[in-house]
């Protein structure tokens, strides 16, 4: 009987922490299967996940092989495939020829060209990416050729600026864009001649009195949009809206609504419609501005078909080489840039081959994907380049073995270089900025109406680098709330 009392007494004296079973803590696939039942944004979606070590080992996996619009994350296609394909410092190069040389008192007779190679960089950016400044309405580039000129001895021109961006068949908007997207600056039309992202930016200010009509203007504004504003000065204080609209197959821009007393400007990008003459217009201004005669107003020439549309014209009279490769790709994904993106795509279509095309573009990837990251046909669908298109599909399980293949090449450090890094710069600046995470991804972003994802890498405390892919579809809330789901994900990732 002593003896059971002791044996009692001692266990009666052990820590209650003894005495509890230890409570084992939840699988990933628990914590992640928690998150997406208690959040609205994905409870109800079409997510896929998969998570893999650098070595191809699966740490995760959810809807692996289901097919999901990837939005913007079909940019890490584009530019790996460019990176990979033509090398970090392949630079593209633009050019102003003519027939013969200018005689001996300057004079260029006929017609001179403005030749596009699909340099993305005559604009106000700053290369290499700098997350500090912002992106400029200046086109030096532009400029910078026209002083060219001018030191070549060009005095004057008898015909006109041709904007000739033949290096790639005009076509300008790919299969499965929105019919509103063609409008803004995002979804700005592809061609081999580009200049200032082929945008124009709109700015409406409010009159001094409530009921007055609006200022509106577009700069630069060099006659190839009409523009017909309505905007009316509503009181201060009060809440306005300033609508666009640009009616096809004509040159007019309509400009509506109200803005109210007081309020800031407003401004934002839009898409001008013949990105060749737009630039072509732009060289007209900058040589006449360098006292250089121009006799006909600037013209664009376009490549419709695969028939032969002539040759060169053999007189350089100025050249431009574009920044190298890496810093190109470094704005396509940190900032997301589409246009940027389509160039790229269309650039390695064009090795090789008389010209350019979207579809020379995407035979280049499907090959690039199934014989060097060893993914089989069905695995995408690729429509662009971009991710703008709602007709591009891919796998989790696609994405997750490009990215592996890509921190296996000697490309690796630019490739991480070019993409957002988490709570510091491009699309991911305001996310991930606690001290679990910051700095810790890098991956990049992809936003459609119902529709986002992240893919890239995440460093884990334990098992170091991961591969990662996060792609939603279908949610039905605010897009805010589907992008904190999916950082909710990543947070579950990295515990």
């Amino acid at each position: 009987m002593l003896r059971r009392f002791v044996v009692f007494t001692a266990i009666l004296l052990l820590p209650p922490a003894a005495l509890a079973k230890k409570k084992k803590r939840p699988l990933l696939g628990e914590r992640i299967e928690k998150v997406i039942a208690s959040t609205p944004a994905l409870a109800r979606a079409h997510v896929g996940m998969r998570v893999v070590s650098l070595d191809g080992k699966v740490v995760y996996e959810r809807n692996p092989r289901s097919w999901f619009v990837p939005a913007s994350n079909t940019k890490l296609y584009s530019t790996s495939m460019a990176l990979t394909k033509l090398g970090p410092d392949y630079r593209m190069t633009t050019r102003v020829t003519a027939e013969a040389p200018p005689d001996a008192n300057g004079i260029v007779h006929g017609d001179i060209r403005l030749v596009g190679g699909g340099d993305p960089t005559f604009s106000g950016r700053a290369y290499p990416y700098d997350k500090t400044k912002e992106w400029g309405d200046e086109t030096p580039g532009i400029a910078d050729l026209a002083r060219h000129l001018a030191l070549r001895g060009v005095k004057g021109v008898t015909g006109a600026v041709l904007g000739d961006d033949t290096a790639y068949l005009w076509d300008p908007f790919p299969d499965g864009w929105s019919i509103d997207d063609p409008l803004y600056e995002y979804g700005a039309p592809v061609s081999a001649l580009t200049m200032q992202d082929n945008s124009m930016r709109l700015e409406v200010r409010p009159a001094e009195m409530p009921g007055q009509q609006a200022e509106v203007y577009i700069y630069p504004d060099l006659g190839q949009v009409s523009l017909v504003p309505d905007v009316r000065t509503i009181g201060q204080g009060e809440r306005g809206r300033i609508r666009m609209d640009r009616p096809a197959h004509t040159s007019e821009l309509l400009v509506y609504g109200t803005i109210a007393l007081g309020a800031k400007p407003f401004s934002t990008l839009l898409a001008v419609p013949d990105p060749a003459l737009y630039a072509a217009q732009a060289l007209t201004d900058a040589l006449r501005r360098q006292g250089i005669q121009v006799g006909e107003p600037a013209r664009a020439r376009h490549r419709t078909g695969e028939g032969d549309i002539g040759g060169d014209w053999p007189e350089i009279l100025a050249e431009q080489r574009s920044r190298p490769l890496r810093e190109l790709i470094q704005v396509v994904n940190k900032v997301s840039q589409n246009l940027h993106a389509e160039l790229l795509l269309r650039e390695v279509g064009r090795q090789g081959n008389p010209f350019g095309s979207r579809e020379r573009g995407v035979e280049a990837l499907r090959e690039f994907l199934g014989g060097q990251v060893g993914l089989q046909k069905d695995d995408v669908n690729f429509v662009d380049g971009s991710g703008l298109s709602r007709l591009t599909l891919l796998t989790p399980e696609a994405t997750t073995k490009l990215l592996v293949y890509m921190a296996g090449t000697e490309a690796k450090e630019d490739w991480f270089a070019s993409l957002p890094v988490g709570g510091e710069d491009g699309t991911l600046s305001r996310r991930f900025q606690g001290a679990a995470a910051k700095g810790k991804i890098h991956a990049k972003t992809g936003s459609l109406s119902h529709v986002s994802a992240l893919g890239g890498y995440l460093d884990h405390p334990r098992r170091g680098r991961l591969a990662f892919t996060i792609l939603l579809n279908n949610y039905n809330t605010a897009a805010v709330e589907a992008r904190e789901g999916i950082d909710k994900l990543v947070g579950a990732l990295l515990e």
